[in-house]
């Protein structure tokens, strides 16, 4: 009779163990019925289209196949291990990912509502002024109204941005115990193939279908990580149309640009030479980076600059304090520097910060323009995606010791050359000179900047041109370049207060603009001259 070996069977088969019927060795294998024979219990017709052979060869047929599918099962395992370890990993990650966009959703909105109450305070000292101001009975409802919805989009991000995070951290969860699971089994047929391997002949034999179905199983289950879904869904979208009042003039210093740095003649673009220049020697000039500084350099207040990135593959962007070293041969030490590094794949974007040095999780699609905000007094600085109008990264809670200057970078390719350059937009005040009457679409394009509290309702021409004037002169939200002379302010006050004074006057306001109001013209022209 022949001895089936079958999966249910536990005793081991003796190596010397013979036909119960006829007592004579076992010496075949059908790896059809997985069955032993001696030459008796062996009929042709029975075993047709099987595949009989002696149990040597069928032992050292089924060996090999174990062997092979160990190697395989073990490579397996070390998948499943290192997705598991990703998966721990990426547990720690998404808390600190979680924590770090809380940071920067609730730095943004405080930045808003510092805004929004700099203009209220700034307003309510205005209507202490003997001028009639003609501002709109409604502001002080509108301002409260925005302040709730500020707050109430604020929160709605930040729960959002809960919500998701528990999803995820749910998912990788579940995705913990599902690779463990695998791994655990993978383990036992390991351990049973290896064992099986070191076994004789009938015992190799003894279920060894069975062991090779159980093993193709777990070779078919999927390993795959957990889909989560990106935090950057929770990301801060939109702008506060200040920053277009706040925007600076800035321009590149020749004296600290790279030897491979050239820049244009208005000092408002730099590009990489694949040689380096003969330059003179300049004690705050970069060595070691492709890096130039910004003339201006920032000791207070809020400032706002625009930079084209579109021809770059790989650039840096920021604000360096103190950038030269005492002596002036190098750069200072990174400490004094706050970056945001961005890099192009294709049409891809990867963005890093430092310090401390970290990736934005944010999902990069092409962009044409940064935008970078500073607040020197509430030490923050924020870098925004102009063409998404989005928030990518702000610092906050930062001390500075001194004055600070926007740093510009691109990379030096290891090999080949590159093309790559940085352009500084020109702020978004005209450039040109301009007669603008309070009915003409000049004069709603310089009011509209403004925030829509100052809205005016009066059919007065003259009050309309006396308001903006002191707006432009009252409120430090809109000074551009530099404060107004205290004289300006006060002549304007006086003007201001005389509604039938015929007078004019004029506001300089450093290298951004000249204001003259022609109160003698008729009707009344505000000039404007940059």
């Amino acid at each position: 009779m022949a001895k089936r070996l079958s999966s249910q069977l536990e005793q081991k088969i003796p190596e010397d163990a013979c036909c119960d019927e006829h007592r004579e060795p076992l010496q075949l294998f059908c790896d059809e019925d997985q069955s032993l024979l001696c030459g008796q219990c062996f009929h042709p017709e029975e075993h047709e289209s099987h595949v009989v052979c002696g149990v040597q060869e069928a032992a050292g047929n089924y060996r090999k196949l174990f062997q092979e599918i160990l190697s395989t099962l073990k490579e397996k395992l070390e998948v499943a291990k290192s997705i598991l370890a990703d998966e721990q990993e990426r547990m720690v990650t998404i808390q600190g990912e979680e924590q770090d966009f809380k940071e920067m959703i609730e730095s943004e909105y405080r930045i808003r509502f510092q805004l929004m109450v700099e203009e209220e305070m700034n307003f309510r000292s205005l209507q202490g002024c003997v001028f009639n101001l003609n501002v709109r009975e409604d502001a002080p409802s509108q301002l409260m109204e925005f302040a709730t919805e500020l707050k109430e989009k604020s929160q709605e991000t930040l729960q959002r941005l809960t919500d998701l995070g528990k999803e995820n951290m749910n998912k990788l969860k579940e995705s913990e115990v599902r690779l463990s699971e695998q791994i655990c089994s993978l383990q036992r047929i390991i351990a049973e193939l290896e064992k099986k391997c070191g076994e004789y002949t009938l015992a190799l034999l003894q279920n060894a279908r069975y062991s090779v179905e159980r093993s193709e199983s777990l070779l078919l289950q999927c390993l795959e990580p957990a889909q989560i879904t990106d935090l950057s869904l929770c990301q801060v979208t939109g702008m506060s149309r200040i920053l277009n009042i706040l925007q600076r003039a800035v321009t590149l210093d020749p004296k600290t640009a790279h030897p491979c740095l050239v820049l244009s003649e208005d000092l408002r673009s730099v590009s990489l030479r694949n040689v380096q220049q003969d330059v003179p020697g300049s004690p705050g000039r970069f060595v070691f980076g492709a890096t130039v500084l910004g003339v201006e350099g920032f000791t207070s207040g809020r400032h706002y600059w625009e930079v084209d990135v579109e021809k770059a593959t790989k650039w840096q962007l920021g604000i360096s304090e103190d950038a030269a070293s005492s002596t002036g041969d190098l750069p200072a030490a990174s400490g004094d520097k706050f970056l945001l590094t961005g890099s192009m794949m294709g049409t891809d974007y990867t963005f890093w910060v430092f310090p401390p040095l970290k990736r934005v999780f944010l999902r990069g699609e092409q962009m044409h323009k940064v935008g970078v905000f500073l607040d020197r007094e509430y030490g923050q600085i924020a870098f925004y995606d102009l063409t998404n109008r989005s928030l990518i990264y702000n610092f906050s809670s930062l001390t500075f010791r001194g004055a600070v200057k926007p740093i510009f970078s691109l990379c030096i390719p290891s090999g080949g050359t590159s093309s790559d350059s940085l352009s500084i937009c020109f702020p978004h005040v005209s450039s040109c000179d301009v007669n603008v009457s309070p009915q003409s679409s000049e004069f709603e394009s310089i009011i509209q900047p403004l925030p829509a509290l100052f809205v005016r309702t009066s059919s007065q021409q003259t009050s309309l041109i006396r308001t903006l004037i002191i707006l432009l002169c009252e409120f430090p939200l809109l000074t551009a370049v530099q404060e107004p002379a205290r004289a300006d302010c006060d002549v304007l006050r006086n003007c201001a207060s005389q509604p039938t004074s015929h007078s004019d006057f004029k506001i300089s306001r450093g290298e951004w603009t000249h204001i003259t109001v022609q109160m003698s013209a008729a009707p009344p022209q505000l000039v404007v001259k940059h």
